[in-house]
Protein backbone atom coordinates (compact mmCIF):
# COMPACT_ATOMS: atom_id res chain seq x y z
CA UNK A 1 0.00 0.00 0.00
CA UNK A 2 1.48 3.49 -1.29
CA UNK A 3 1.47 5.85 1.50
CA UNK A 4 2.98 9.35 2.05
CA UNK A 5 5.12 9.95 4.86
CA UNK A 6 5.85 13.20 6.07
CA UNK A 7 9.32 13.77 3.93
CA UNK A 8 7.29 12.76 0.92
CA UNK A 9 4.19 15.35 1.24
CA UNK A 10 7.04 17.76 2.35
CA UNK A 11 8.87 17.30 -1.02
CA UNK A 12 5.66 17.44 -3.38
CA UNK A 13 4.26 20.26 -1.46
CA UNK A 14 8.00 22.52 -1.82
CA UNK A 15 7.75 21.61 -5.72
CA UNK A 16 4.52 23.17 -6.00
CA UNK A 17 5.49 26.37 -3.89
CA UNK A 18 3.98 25.68 -0.68
CA UNK A 19 6.76 25.73 2.19
CA UNK A 20 6.58 23.39 5.17
CA UNK A 21 6.07 24.20 8.64
CA UNK A 22 6.69 20.36 10.18
CA UNK A 23 4.90 18.60 10.44
CA UNK A 24 2.11 20.21 8.86
CA UNK A 25 1.86 23.00 6.51
CA UNK A 26 1.16 26.64 7.43
CA UNK A 27 -0.13 28.79 3.80
CA UNK A 28 -1.97 31.75 3.80
CA UNK A 29 -2.09 35.26 3.23
CA UNK A 30 1.35 37.47 3.45
CA UNK A 31 -0.70 40.91 3.59
CA UNK A 32 -3.57 42.28 5.26
CA UNK A 33 -3.65 43.51 8.99
CA UNK A 34 -1.65 42.14 11.36
CA UNK A 35 -3.81 42.86 14.05
CA UNK A 36 -6.62 40.85 13.50
CA UNK A 37 -6.40 37.26 14.03
CA UNK A 38 -6.70 34.85 11.20
CA UNK A 39 -8.72 31.40 12.43
CA UNK A 40 -6.81 28.41 10.82
CA UNK A 41 -7.99 25.44 9.10
CA UNK A 42 -6.79 22.05 9.33
CA UNK A 43 -6.62 19.92 6.34
CA UNK A 44 -6.96 16.24 6.30
CA UNK A 45 -6.49 13.77 3.67
CA UNK A 46 -9.24 11.48 3.33
CA UNK A 47 -7.42 8.80 1.94
CA UNK A 48 -5.63 7.94 5.91
CA UNK A 49 -7.07 10.46 7.88
CA UNK A 50 -3.45 12.24 8.43
CA UNK A 51 -3.11 16.20 9.07
CA UNK A 52 -1.55 18.00 5.63
CA UNK A 53 -1.83 21.18 6.79
CA UNK A 54 -2.97 24.24 8.45
CA UNK A 55 -4.12 26.89 6.43
CA UNK A 56 -4.36 30.53 7.41
CA UNK A 57 -8.15 31.98 6.76
CA UNK A 58 -8.55 35.02 5.21
CA UNK A 59 -10.53 38.23 6.85
CA UNK A 60 -12.63 40.69 5.74
CA UNK A 61 -9.54 43.15 4.93
CA UNK A 62 -7.79 40.56 3.37
CA UNK A 63 -10.71 40.13 0.74
CA UNK A 64 -10.86 44.17 0.17
CA UNK A 65 -6.97 43.73 -0.55
CA UNK A 66 -7.82 41.17 -2.84
CA UNK A 67 -10.18 43.49 -4.77
CA UNK A 68 -8.44 45.95 -5.02
CA UNK A 69 -5.28 44.12 -6.35
CA UNK A 70 -7.07 42.80 -9.30
CA UNK A 71 -8.89 46.38 -9.91
CA UNK A 72 -5.58 47.69 -10.55
CA UNK A 73 -4.22 44.48 -12.78
CA UNK A 74 -7.65 44.93 -14.75
CA UNK A 75 -6.44 47.72 -17.11
CA UNK A 76 -3.05 46.30 -17.76
CA UNK A 77 -4.91 43.41 -18.59
CA UNK A 78 -7.36 44.53 -20.71
CA UNK A 79 -5.41 46.37 -22.67
CA UNK A 80 -3.45 43.25 -23.89
CA UNK A 81 -4.16 41.63 -27.56
CA UNK A 82 -6.51 39.25 -26.96
CA UNK A 83 -3.53 37.03 -29.04
CA UNK A 84 -1.13 38.61 -26.67
CA UNK A 85 -3.21 37.03 -23.37
CA UNK A 86 -3.32 34.00 -25.08
CA UNK A 87 0.12 33.72 -24.94
CA UNK A 88 0.33 34.13 -21.49
CA UNK A 89 -2.15 31.20 -20.55
CA UNK A 90 -0.23 29.01 -23.34
CA UNK A 91 2.59 29.28 -20.67
CA UNK A 92 0.42 28.27 -17.86
CA UNK A 93 -0.68 25.23 -19.61
CA UNK A 94 3.24 24.27 -20.59
CA UNK A 95 3.60 25.07 -16.74
CA UNK A 96 1.02 22.54 -15.78
CA UNK A 97 2.29 19.96 -17.77
CA UNK A 98 5.76 20.04 -16.20
CA UNK A 99 3.85 19.93 -12.65
CA UNK A 100 1.31 17.56 -13.80
CA UNK A 101 2.65 14.72 -11.71
CA UNK A 102 2.33 15.98 -8.34
CA UNK A 103 -0.23 18.19 -8.74
CA UNK A 104 -2.37 15.16 -9.67
CA UNK A 105 -0.84 13.31 -6.68
CA UNK A 106 -1.78 16.21 -4.43
CA UNK A 107 -5.38 16.38 -6.18
CA UNK A 108 -5.60 12.54 -5.17
CA UNK A 109 -4.13 13.47 -1.56
CA UNK A 110 -6.08 16.05 -0.81
CA UNK A 111 -9.51 15.11 -2.16
CA UNK A 112 -9.27 11.39 -2.31
CA UNK A 113 -10.26 10.72 -6.24
CA UNK A 114 -8.43 7.65 -7.34
CA UNK A 115 -4.41 8.78 -9.12
CA UNK A 116 -5.94 8.77 -12.78
CA UNK A 117 -8.73 10.78 -11.71
CA UNK A 118 -5.99 13.07 -9.93
CA UNK A 119 -3.83 13.40 -13.28
CA UNK A 120 -6.84 13.27 -15.59
CA UNK A 121 -8.48 16.41 -13.53
CA UNK A 122 -4.28 18.13 -14.68
CA UNK A 123 -4.96 17.72 -17.90
CA UNK A 124 -8.37 19.21 -18.02
CA UNK A 125 -6.62 22.27 -16.74
CA UNK A 126 -3.95 21.57 -19.48
CA UNK A 127 -6.87 20.94 -22.02
CA UNK A 128 -8.49 24.11 -21.47
CA UNK A 129 -5.26 26.50 -21.41
CA UNK A 130 -5.35 24.91 -25.22
CA UNK A 131 -8.53 25.92 -25.74
CA UNK A 132 -7.98 29.35 -24.59
CA UNK A 133 -5.23 30.01 -26.71
CA UNK A 134 -6.86 28.97 -29.75
CA UNK A 135 -10.36 31.15 -28.54
CA UNK A 136 -7.70 34.21 -27.93
CA UNK A 137 -8.39 35.02 -31.80
CA UNK A 138 -11.68 33.78 -32.28
CA UNK A 139 -13.25 36.13 -30.16
CA UNK A 140 -15.82 37.12 -32.98
CA UNK A 141 -18.64 39.55 -33.00
CA UNK A 142 -21.12 39.78 -36.02
CA UNK A 143 -21.23 42.64 -38.64
CA UNK A 144 -25.34 43.39 -39.75
CA UNK A 145 -26.57 45.39 -42.18
CA UNK A 146 -28.03 49.31 -41.69
CA UNK A 147 -31.75 50.24 -42.44
CA UNK A 148 -30.19 53.77 -42.76
CA UNK A 149 -28.12 54.87 -45.93
CA UNK A 150 -23.93 55.01 -45.54
CA UNK A 151 -24.55 53.39 -41.76
CA UNK A 152 -22.53 50.26 -40.83
CA UNK A 153 -23.39 48.10 -38.16
CA UNK A 154 -21.38 45.33 -35.93
CA UNK A 155 -21.68 44.14 -32.55
CA UNK A 156 -18.12 43.52 -30.47
CA UNK A 157 -17.47 42.27 -27.08
CA UNK A 158 -15.11 43.71 -24.03
CA UNK A 159 -14.31 42.04 -20.85
CA UNK A 160 -16.53 42.35 -17.66
CA UNK A 161 -13.59 43.24 -15.07
CA UNK A 162 -13.26 41.26 -12.09
CA UNK A 163 -14.82 37.34 -12.48
CA UNK A 164 -15.02 35.83 -8.76
CA UNK A 165 -14.98 32.13 -8.58
CA UNK A 166 -15.98 30.16 -5.92
CA UNK A 167 -14.91 26.55 -6.50
CA UNK A 168 -16.04 23.24 -4.78
CA UNK A 169 -14.04 20.53 -3.16
CA UNK A 170 -14.66 17.43 -5.61
CA UNK A 171 -12.68 19.20 -8.51
CA UNK A 172 -10.59 21.34 -6.78
CA UNK A 173 -8.56 22.82 -10.12
CA UNK A 174 -10.47 21.55 -12.96
CA UNK A 175 -13.20 23.58 -12.33
CA UNK A 176 -12.12 26.87 -11.93
CA UNK A 177 -9.78 26.71 -14.96
CA UNK A 178 -12.81 26.28 -16.87
CA UNK A 179 -13.38 29.93 -15.54
CA UNK A 180 -10.25 31.52 -15.31
CA UNK A 181 -8.49 30.42 -18.73
CA UNK A 182 -11.20 31.61 -20.62
CA UNK A 183 -12.30 34.59 -18.40
CA UNK A 184 -8.20 35.54 -19.18
CA UNK A 185 -8.23 35.35 -22.90
CA UNK A 186 -11.19 37.41 -22.80
CA UNK A 187 -9.82 40.38 -20.46
CA UNK A 188 -10.66 39.61 -17.25
CA UNK A 189 -8.98 38.95 -14.13
CA UNK A 190 -9.80 36.65 -11.55
CA UNK A 191 -10.14 36.16 -8.09
CA UNK A 192 -11.00 32.35 -6.82
CA UNK A 193 -12.32 31.44 -3.84
CA UNK A 194 -11.89 27.55 -3.32
CA UNK A 195 -13.04 25.29 -1.04
CA UNK A 196 -11.56 25.43 2.17
CA UNK A 197 -11.87 21.60 2.36
CA UNK A 198 -9.21 21.40 -0.80
CA UNK A 199 -7.21 24.74 -0.57
CA UNK A 200 -3.64 23.23 -1.24
CA UNK A 201 -3.81 22.37 -4.19
CA UNK A 202 -5.78 25.45 -5.25
CA UNK A 203 -2.19 27.33 -3.58
CA UNK A 204 -0.09 25.28 -5.61
CA UNK A 205 -2.01 26.47 -8.81
CA UNK A 206 -1.52 30.16 -8.20
CA UNK A 207 2.10 29.45 -7.10
CA UNK A 208 2.41 28.03 -10.59
CA UNK A 209 0.58 30.74 -12.00
CA UNK A 210 2.53 33.32 -10.23
CA UNK A 211 5.92 32.63 -11.54
CA UNK A 212 4.40 32.46 -15.41
CA UNK A 213 3.28 36.37 -14.58
CA UNK A 214 6.27 37.31 -12.75
CA UNK A 215 8.36 35.96 -15.86
CA UNK A 216 6.12 37.99 -17.88
CA UNK A 217 6.56 41.10 -15.60
CA UNK A 218 2.76 41.48 -15.32
CA UNK A 219 0.73 41.97 -12.26
CA UNK A 220 -0.24 38.51 -9.99
CA UNK A 221 -3.65 40.53 -9.51
CA UNK A 222 -4.76 39.52 -12.91
CA UNK A 223 -4.96 36.38 -11.06
CA UNK A 224 -6.13 35.73 -7.44
CA UNK A 225 -6.98 33.53 -4.26
CA UNK A 226 -8.01 34.21 -1.26
CA UNK A 227 -9.05 31.25 0.87
CA UNK A 228 -11.75 31.49 3.22
CA UNK A 229 -15.09 30.76 4.89
CA UNK A 230 -18.49 31.20 3.24
CA UNK A 231 -18.71 34.65 5.02
CA UNK A 232 -15.89 35.35 2.05
CA UNK A 233 -18.05 34.21 -0.64
CA UNK A 234 -20.74 36.07 1.07
CA UNK A 235 -18.66 39.12 0.33
CA UNK A 236 -17.78 38.48 -3.15
CA UNK A 237 -21.81 37.98 -3.71
CA UNK A 238 -22.36 41.59 -2.38
CA UNK A 239 -19.37 43.11 -3.74
CA UNK A 240 -20.45 45.63 -7.05
CA UNK A 241 -16.65 46.06 -8.26
CA UNK A 242 -17.24 41.68 -9.07
CA UNK A 243 -20.01 41.59 -12.23
CA UNK A 244 -19.54 37.92 -12.69
CA UNK A 245 -19.64 35.70 -10.23
CA UNK A 246 -19.11 32.19 -10.79
CA UNK A 247 -20.17 29.48 -8.03
CA UNK A 248 -19.96 25.78 -8.37
CA UNK A 249 -21.66 23.64 -5.65
CA UNK A 250 -25.14 22.29 -4.15
CA UNK A 251 -28.08 23.82 -5.46
CA UNK A 252 -28.61 25.56 -1.34
CA UNK A 253 -25.67 27.71 -2.08
CA UNK A 254 -26.20 28.39 -6.06
CA UNK A 255 -29.72 29.89 -4.59
CA UNK A 256 -27.78 32.08 -1.69
CA UNK A 257 -25.54 32.96 -4.28
CA UNK A 258 -27.85 33.89 -7.21
CA UNK A 259 -30.01 36.06 -5.07
CA UNK A 260 -27.42 38.06 -3.10
CA UNK A 261 -26.16 38.79 -6.98
CA UNK A 262 -29.22 39.37 -8.19
CA UNK A 263 -30.14 41.99 -5.50
CA UNK A 264 -27.54 44.05 -6.84
CA UNK A 265 -28.35 43.17 -10.78
CA UNK A 266 -24.85 41.66 -11.15
CA UNK A 267 -24.38 38.35 -13.53
CA UNK A 268 -24.11 34.89 -11.82
CA UNK A 269 -22.38 31.63 -13.53
CA UNK A 270 -24.42 28.76 -11.51
CA UNK A 271 -23.37 24.83 -11.75
CA UNK A 272 -25.40 23.41 -9.06
CA UNK A 273 -26.67 19.92 -8.24
CA UNK A 274 -27.25 16.80 -10.54
CA UNK A 275 -29.73 13.71 -10.03
CA UNK A 276 -28.56 12.15 -13.44
CA UNK A 277 -29.97 8.99 -14.83
CA UNK A 278 -29.06 6.70 -17.30
CA UNK A 279 -32.08 4.68 -19.45
CA UNK A 280 -31.01 1.32 -20.58
CA UNK A 281 -33.46 0.30 -23.02
CA UNK A 282 -33.95 -3.72 -24.59
CA UNK A 283 -31.88 -2.44 -27.35
CA UNK A 284 -28.91 -1.53 -25.53
CA UNK A 285 -25.44 -3.30 -25.73
CA UNK A 286 -26.08 -4.42 -21.69
CA UNK A 287 -21.99 -4.93 -20.80
CA UNK A 288 -21.40 -1.52 -22.17
CA UNK A 289 -24.50 0.34 -20.69
CA UNK A 290 -22.98 -1.64 -17.26
CA UNK A 291 -19.48 -0.47 -17.74
CA UNK A 292 -20.53 3.36 -17.82
CA UNK A 293 -23.08 2.73 -15.13
CA UNK A 294 -20.45 1.82 -12.69
CA UNK A 295 -17.61 4.05 -13.79
CA UNK A 296 -20.56 6.72 -13.23
CA UNK A 297 -22.03 5.53 -10.37
CA UNK A 298 -18.78 4.96 -8.00
CA UNK A 299 -16.15 7.13 -10.00
CA UNK A 300 -14.70 9.78 -7.40
CA UNK A 301 -16.63 7.88 -4.86
CA UNK A 302 -19.94 9.09 -5.97
CA UNK A 303 -18.64 12.93 -5.84
CA UNK A 304 -19.19 14.07 -8.85
CA UNK A 305 -22.24 16.47 -9.97
CA UNK A 306 -22.25 14.61 -13.33
CA UNK A 307 -22.31 10.64 -11.14
CA UNK A 308 -25.09 8.55 -12.09
CA UNK A 309 -27.82 8.34 -9.17
CA UNK A 310 -30.66 6.88 -10.73
CA UNK A 311 -30.51 4.06 -13.32
CA UNK A 312 -34.08 3.51 -15.30
CA UNK A 313 -34.10 0.01 -17.10
CA UNK A 314 -36.54 -1.68 -19.02
CA UNK A 315 -38.49 -4.89 -17.40
CA UNK A 316 -37.17 -7.31 -19.82
CA UNK A 317 -33.47 -6.96 -19.04
CA UNK A 318 -33.92 -5.15 -15.29
CA UNK A 319 -33.24 -8.60 -13.82
CA UNK A 320 -29.72 -8.95 -16.24
CA UNK A 321 -28.64 -5.89 -15.26
CA UNK A 322 -29.13 -5.84 -11.25
CA UNK A 323 -27.49 -9.12 -11.00
CA UNK A 324 -24.47 -8.43 -13.26
CA UNK A 325 -24.47 -4.69 -11.09
CA UNK A 326 -24.20 -6.48 -7.54
CA UNK A 327 -21.60 -8.88 -8.75
CA UNK A 328 -19.33 -6.09 -9.87
CA UNK A 329 -19.85 -4.30 -7.04
CA UNK A 330 -18.73 -6.72 -4.87
CA UNK A 331 -15.41 -7.02 -6.70
CA UNK A 332 -14.73 -3.41 -6.57
CA UNK A 333 -11.59 -2.76 -5.40
CA UNK A 334 -11.70 0.22 -2.48
CA UNK A 335 -8.86 1.68 -0.54
CA UNK A 336 -5.92 3.73 -0.79
CA UNK A 337 -6.52 6.44 -4.10
CA UNK A 338 -2.70 6.54 -4.57
CA UNK A 339 -2.48 2.90 -5.06
CA UNK A 340 -3.01 1.54 -9.29
CA UNK A 341 -5.74 -1.06 -8.32
CA UNK A 342 -8.01 1.34 -6.76
CA UNK A 343 -10.91 2.11 -8.40
CA UNK A 344 -12.68 3.61 -5.52
CA UNK A 345 -11.67 6.20 -3.20
CA UNK A 346 -12.89 7.64 -0.11
CA UNK A 347 -15.36 10.51 0.73
CA UNK A 348 -14.32 13.53 1.39
CA UNK A 349 -14.89 13.67 5.29
CA UNK A 350 -16.67 12.14 8.34
CA UNK A 351 -19.66 14.50 7.60
CA UNK A 352 -20.00 12.95 4.36
CA UNK A 353 -19.62 9.50 5.71
CA UNK A 354 -22.47 10.38 7.82
CA UNK A 355 -24.65 12.01 4.80
CA UNK A 356 -24.08 8.80 2.76
CA UNK A 357 -25.58 6.61 6.15
CA UNK A 358 -28.38 8.49 6.82
CA UNK A 359 -29.61 9.22 3.19
CA UNK A 360 -29.51 4.85 3.02
CA UNK A 361 -31.87 4.83 6.44
CA UNK A 362 -34.13 7.34 4.61
CA UNK A 363 -34.35 5.52 1.75
CA UNK A 364 -34.87 2.08 2.96
CA UNK A 365 -37.49 3.82 5.55
CA UNK A 366 -39.57 5.12 2.35
CA UNK A 367 -39.76 1.42 1.10
CA UNK A 368 -35.92 0.75 -0.69
CA UNK A 369 -34.60 -2.23 -0.87
CA UNK A 370 -30.92 -2.04 -0.39
CA UNK A 371 -29.59 -5.04 -2.69
CA UNK A 372 -25.87 -4.70 -2.07
CA UNK A 373 -23.47 -2.27 -0.47
CA UNK A 374 -24.06 0.57 2.37
CA UNK A 375 -21.17 -0.83 4.89
CA UNK A 376 -18.97 1.98 6.04
CA UNK A 377 -15.83 0.62 6.56
CA UNK A 378 -13.26 0.15 9.76
CA UNK A 379 -10.33 1.65 8.37
CA UNK A 380 -8.13 4.68 8.44
CA UNK A 381 -9.89 7.39 6.01
CA UNK A 382 -13.06 7.79 4.88
CA UNK A 383 -14.02 4.64 2.93
CA UNK A 384 -17.95 3.16 2.38
CA UNK A 385 -19.00 0.15 -0.06
CA UNK A 386 -20.99 1.81 -2.71
CA UNK A 387 -24.67 1.09 -2.33
CA UNK A 388 -27.47 -0.48 -4.82
CA UNK A 389 -30.89 0.33 -3.87
CA UNK A 390 -34.19 -0.53 -5.49
CA UNK A 391 -36.04 2.28 -5.27
CA UNK A 392 -39.28 4.93 -6.54
CA UNK A 393 -38.63 7.56 -8.54
CA UNK A 394 -40.98 9.53 -6.39
CA UNK A 395 -39.15 8.94 -3.01
CA UNK A 396 -38.00 11.71 -1.25
CA UNK A 397 -33.84 10.79 -1.14
CA UNK A 398 -34.47 9.77 -4.86
CA UNK A 399 -35.19 13.16 -5.66
CA UNK A 400 -32.92 14.88 -3.95
CA UNK A 401 -28.97 14.65 -4.91
CA UNK A 402 -26.90 12.88 -2.28
CA UNK A 403 -23.01 13.53 -2.95
CA UNK A 404 -22.45 9.94 -2.23
CA UNK A 405 -22.09 6.65 -4.16
CA UNK A 406 -25.78 5.53 -3.74
CA UNK A 407 -27.25 4.02 -7.01
CA UNK A 408 -31.10 4.18 -6.95
CA UNK A 409 -32.53 1.13 -9.46
CA UNK A 410 -35.64 2.06 -10.77
CA UNK A 411 -37.57 -0.77 -13.57
CA UNK A 412 -40.22 1.02 -16.18
CA UNK A 413 -42.57 -1.04 -18.12
CA UNK A 414 -43.69 0.66 -21.40
CA UNK A 415 -42.56 2.97 -24.16
CA UNK A 416 -38.51 5.27 -23.97
CA UNK A 417 -40.99 8.39 -23.62
CA UNK A 418 -41.72 6.64 -20.07
CA UNK A 419 -38.30 6.13 -19.34
CA UNK A 420 -37.89 9.60 -20.34
CA UNK A 421 -40.57 10.97 -18.16
CA UNK A 422 -39.29 9.31 -15.32
CA UNK A 423 -35.94 10.63 -15.95
CA UNK A 424 -36.80 14.16 -16.28
CA UNK A 425 -38.93 13.66 -12.94
CA UNK A 426 -36.58 15.57 -10.71
CA UNK A 427 -35.91 19.23 -10.08
CA UNK A 428 -32.17 18.87 -10.99
CA UNK A 429 -31.19 18.83 -15.25
CA UNK A 430 -27.37 18.17 -15.48
CA UNK A 431 -26.47 15.09 -17.43
CA UNK A 432 -28.59 12.03 -18.98
CA UNK A 433 -27.42 9.41 -21.24
CA UNK A 434 -29.69 6.42 -22.89
CA UNK A 435 -28.38 3.51 -24.04
CA UNK A 436 -30.05 2.04 -26.65
CA UNK A 437 -28.86 0.93 -30.69
CA UNK A 438 -32.77 1.88 -31.45
CA UNK A 439 -32.61 4.79 -33.61
CA UNK A 440 -35.88 6.18 -33.05
CA UNK A 441 -35.17 5.77 -29.27
CA UNK A 442 -32.23 7.39 -29.39
CA UNK A 443 -33.69 10.35 -31.45
CA UNK A 444 -36.30 10.62 -29.23
CA UNK A 445 -34.22 11.27 -26.25
CA UNK A 446 -32.07 13.92 -27.89
CA UNK A 447 -35.71 15.47 -29.38
CA UNK A 448 -36.83 18.95 -27.86
CA UNK A 449 -39.05 16.44 -26.07
CA UNK A 450 -36.68 14.66 -24.76
CA UNK A 451 -33.86 14.65 -21.91
CA UNK A 452 -34.34 18.00 -20.11
CA UNK A 453 -30.93 18.14 -19.37
CA UNK A 454 -28.52 20.36 -20.31
CA UNK A 455 -26.23 17.23 -21.30
CA UNK A 456 -27.81 14.43 -23.03
CA UNK A 457 -25.81 11.67 -24.27
CA UNK A 458 -26.44 8.48 -26.65
CA UNK A 459 -24.28 4.98 -25.46
CA UNK A 460 -22.23 6.83 -23.02
CA UNK A 461 -22.30 7.42 -19.38
CA UNK A 462 -23.51 10.48 -17.56
CA UNK A 463 -19.83 11.27 -16.21
CA UNK A 464 -17.19 13.01 -17.62
CA UNK A 465 -17.07 15.49 -20.20
CA UNK A 466 -14.76 16.72 -22.77
CA UNK A 467 -13.96 20.60 -22.70
CA UNK A 468 -15.20 21.42 -25.91
CA UNK A 469 -18.60 21.65 -25.63
CA UNK A 470 -20.82 23.40 -22.73
CA UNK A 471 -20.90 22.41 -19.76
CA UNK A 472 -24.15 23.12 -17.21
CA UNK A 473 -27.20 22.09 -17.07
CA UNK A 474 -31.30 23.37 -16.50
CA UNK A 475 -33.92 23.74 -13.86
CA UNK A 476 -32.02 23.55 -10.32
CA UNK A 477 -28.82 22.65 -11.48
CA UNK A 478 -28.66 26.56 -12.34
CA UNK A 479 -28.83 27.00 -16.35
CA UNK A 480 -25.06 28.19 -16.15
CA UNK A 481 -22.89 27.09 -18.93
CA UNK A 482 -19.32 26.49 -18.64
CA UNK A 483 -15.52 25.75 -20.89
CA UNK A 484 -16.49 24.96 -24.43
CA UNK A 485 -18.74 26.63 -27.26
CA UNK A 486 -19.64 29.83 -26.94
CA UNK A 487 -19.53 30.01 -23.01
CA UNK A 488 -16.54 32.52 -23.22
CA UNK A 489 -19.32 34.81 -24.25
CA UNK A 490 -20.85 35.26 -20.01
CA UNK A 491 -17.16 36.45 -19.45
CA UNK A 492 -17.62 39.64 -21.47
CA UNK A 493 -20.28 42.31 -22.23
CA UNK A 494 -21.64 42.39 -25.78
CA UNK A 495 -21.48 46.02 -27.27
CA UNK A 496 -23.65 47.16 -31.11
CA UNK A 497 -22.03 49.71 -32.65
CA UNK A 498 -23.17 51.71 -35.60
CA UNK A 499 -21.13 53.78 -37.45
CA UNK A 500 -22.68 56.60 -40.05
CA UNK A 501 -19.84 57.66 -42.67
CA UNK A 502 -22.26 60.02 -45.08
CA UNK A 503 -23.73 63.57 -44.40
CA UNK A 504 -26.89 63.04 -43.61
CA UNK A 505 -28.42 62.25 -40.53
CA UNK A 506 -31.20 59.38 -40.82
CA UNK A 507 -33.41 57.96 -38.10
CA UNK A 508 -34.43 54.45 -37.79
CA UNK A 509 -38.13 53.61 -38.74
CA UNK A 510 -38.71 56.31 -41.11
CA UNK A 511 -38.96 58.57 -38.15
CA UNK A 512 -38.39 62.71 -39.68
CA UNK A 513 -37.43 64.80 -37.07
CA UNK A 514 -36.60 68.25 -38.77
CA UNK A 515 -35.20 71.44 -36.66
Amino acid sequence: METLAPTAISEMLETLGIKAINPAYSTGLEWGSTTEKRATREVFSPADGEKIASVRLALPSDYKHVIETAKAAFPIWRAMPAPKRGEIVRQIGEALRQYKEPLGKLVTYEMGKIYQEGLGEVQEMIDICDFAVGLSRQLYGLTMHSERPNHRMYEQYHPLGIVGIISAFNFPVAVWSWNAMLAAVCGDVCVWKPSEKTPLTAIACQHIIADVLRRNNLPEGIFSIIIGDAEIGKLMAEDKNVPLVSATGSTRMGKAVGEIVGKRLGRSLLELGGNNAIIITPNADIEMAIRATVFGAVGTCGQRCTTTRRLIVHKDVYETVKERLVKIYASLRIGNPLESSTLVGPLIDAEAVAMFKKALEKVQAEGGKLITGGEILDQKGNYVKPAIVEAQNHYEMVQEETFAPILYLLKYEGSVEQAIDIQNDVKQGLSSSIFTANMHEAETFLAAWGSDCGIANVNIGTSGAEIGGAFGGEKETGGGRESGSDSWKVYMRRQTNTINYGKDLPLAQGIEFNV
